[in-house]
């Protein structure tokens, strides 16, 4: 139905031209009457093009809501029957969708083209909306230079910094190699374009059981319009476990808002907000409520896609949080790009700062203000077999650089992976 929906929106000139050299025959009646005359067929162009929009975007309800209004303003719009037509055939209403069709074979005299889609449409039937739904599974080994985040150096400075106390073997870098696997499905949740989406992901170290960790969360993405902005809402949930217990749970709602900008062609701004609540549940005082606002600016031509998104963060916690509230900034850069025959190219590039609003742990001889910048560097080589599976490798470095000796640390992380959708 939406290869059909397509066509028809390709062959939608012919028919449109019927209807406006009927509206060109008609006789002027003074420059006033000519102008209500383009006022109205101006309203009836963005109606469509909302209508078209909605359609574009998945909204099936919207893009009818706003198709009948058209028809009921004009109704010798004939790509607002045809296209009306063929969305509710693709929601099951055969008997509606059959009158539509009627109607524009008998009203506009339509090209072959378009007289063929409908003969086609007819000939497959109009079945009830089947919800369409995508399963990934994944399956890798890799090795991790730093599985516990060990400290960058073998000693912490205290007080002001004339005193040094060796680390305990526990807090250096310790290696390991691990086994990943993972599974992420979605699936539509109504015709008006809001899907579903489930993610588990598992890493088990072959040695350091006690950094095992595993993640489950779910959520809820709807598109909508606020005139000619384009939002799209999503809220998700779900719990991190570290060493065989629940270590955080974590909820998120982020809001994603494309302002009516002239942009070249394949470009998309966005602004995005969002707010994430996190509970540490072993623990203490170490809840974070995360505000975030950052612009993002996409471009694709053809295969090759990039982005970039520069935005404010801001943390707050409870009183007794060590270093109290903190802001920072959070800096994305990302490109993919085709390398050869079914080999694909991905570069990604992260930089996270944070800065602490008061000294860290002045009891615990910690006196610093802490400032940390976090930087992730991800290189990735995708080969596909065919449209269902793909091998992966990546790569990844992180280098997290702080004031306090003892929370830096860095560390290299290389990956191989299987991945299947079927």
């Amino acid at each position: 139905m939406k290869g059909r929906l397509l066509s028809a929106v390709l062959a939608l000139a012919a028919l449109a031209s019927a209807a406006a050299h009927a509206q060109a025959d008609a006789p002027a009646s003074g420059s006033a009457d000519e102008a209500r005359k383009a006022t109205l067929e101006g309203a009836q162009q963005a109606l469509y093009k909302e209508a078209l929009l909605a359609l574009a975007e998945g909204r099936r309800t919207d893009a009818s809501r706003a198709l009948r209004r058209l028809i009921e303003q004009e109704p010798r719009h004939a790509g607002a029957w045809l296209d009306l037509a063929l969305i509710q055939c693709g929601l099951g209403n055969a008997d509606e969708a059959e009158r539509l069709f009627a109607t524009v074979e008998t009203r506009f005299n339509p090209s072959r083209e378009i007289l063929e889609l409908i003969s086609q449409t007819r000939e497959d039937g109009c079945h009830p909306w089947t919800p369409n739904s995508a399963l990934s599974i994944s399956f890798g080994r890799g090795i991790d230079h730093n599985v516990n985040q060990g400290a960058s150096t073998s000693t912490l400075k205290l007080g002001d910094g004339s005193f040094d106390l060796p680390l305990l073997d526990e807090f250096l870098p310790k290696k390991d190699g691990y086994t990943a696997t993972g599974l992420e499905y979605l699936r539509d949740v109504t015709p008006n374009g809001t899907i579903g989406f489930a993610q588990l992901q598992s890493r088990r170290n072959d040695s350091l059981h006690q950094y095992d960790s595993s993640s489950a969360f779910g959520g809820i993405e709807s598109p909508w319009r606020f005139g000619s902005w384009a939002l799209r809402s999503t809220l998700v949930a779900g719990m991190v476990s570290l060493g065989g217990h629940i270590y955080q749970r974590q909820a998120q709602g982020q809001l994603r808002v494309a302002p009516p900008l002239s942009l070249p062609n394949n470009t998309l701004f966005n602004l995005m907000a969002g707010y994430t609540w996190t509970d540490y549940r072993r623990l203490a005082n170490f809840d974070a409520r995360t505000v975030e606002l950052r612009p993002e600016l996409s471009h694709r031509r053809g295969s090759l896609f990039a982005s970039a998104s520069l935005g404010l963060l801001s943390d707050h916690g409870n009183a007794q949080r060590p270093g109290g509230n903190r802001h920072g900034q959070l800096l994305s850069l990302l490109m993919r790009s085709p390398l050869a025959a079914g080999l694909t190219g991905e570069l990604g590039y992260t930089r996270q700062t944070w800065r602490s609003v008061r000294p860290y742990a002045p009891e615990l001889l910690i006196s610093q203000v802490r400032d940390q910048a976090t930087q992730l560097l991800r290189a990735t080589l995708i080969y596909s077999f065919n449209k269902n599976q793909s091998l992966l490798f990546e790569a990844r470095a992180v280098r997290n650089q702080e004031n306090i000796d003892i929370f830096q640390y860095n560390n290299r992380q290389f990956q191989l992976s299987w991945r299947w959708q079927p």
